[in-house]
């Protein structure tokens, strides 16, 4: 575990820019932590569209704006005054999405143990999340991502940002 190292967990919501705008006024101008952004993606139910055509554009407007999404979530920390070679994004791709070129996927079974396998296998110490804003029946019900990193995580701090 590498406690210069921070790992956030990104998925476009309001919870997620806030997560950012935290770890941005927590290690700003610190100078020696490596802040990574990372999103996983999540592509659109095929079901949902009349043919393959439709869903590649809808899976392609994702993907695209996820990673405009990503790099305004670095322009906010390089802002904030975290070194340019210090601040890094990441997007994994899906291996269901129909626009796959990574050798790397995610097979989508769980978005928290995805990010807590990038947290290990990138040395990191601290992985920090958004709160998403569900009540405690949906939590019950369906969980969150939230929840999972913090019962699942071992050997690393976790901040929730709400």
């Amino acid at each position: 575990m590498n406690t210069d190292k921070i790992l956030i967990a990104y998925d476009g919501s309001d919870n997620a820019q806030r997560s950012v705008a935290y770890v941005a006024a927590m290690v700003g101008h610190d100078g020696t932590r490596q802040v990574d952004v990372a999103a996983i993606e999540r592509p659109a139910d095929r079901d949902l569209f009349a043919d393959d055509a439709a869903w590649k554009a809808e899976c392609q407007r994702r993907n695209a704006a996820m990673r405009d999404a990503l790099d305004q979530a670095r322009a906010m920390l390089v802002a904030a005054g975290i070194p340019d070679d210090k601040v890094g994004t990441r997007f994994v791709e899906s291996c269901r999405s129909p626009l796959r070129e990574a050798t790397e996927c995610s097979i989508g079974t769980s978005i928290a143990l995805e990010v807590l396998r990038l947290a290990e296998e990138g040395g990191y110490g601290t992985v920090v999340v958004g709160r998403r804003g569900v009540s405690k029946q949906e939590e019950f019900l369906f969980g969150s991502v939230s929840t999972k990193i913090i019962h699942a995580a071992k050997g690393l701090a976790v901040w929730v940002v709400a």
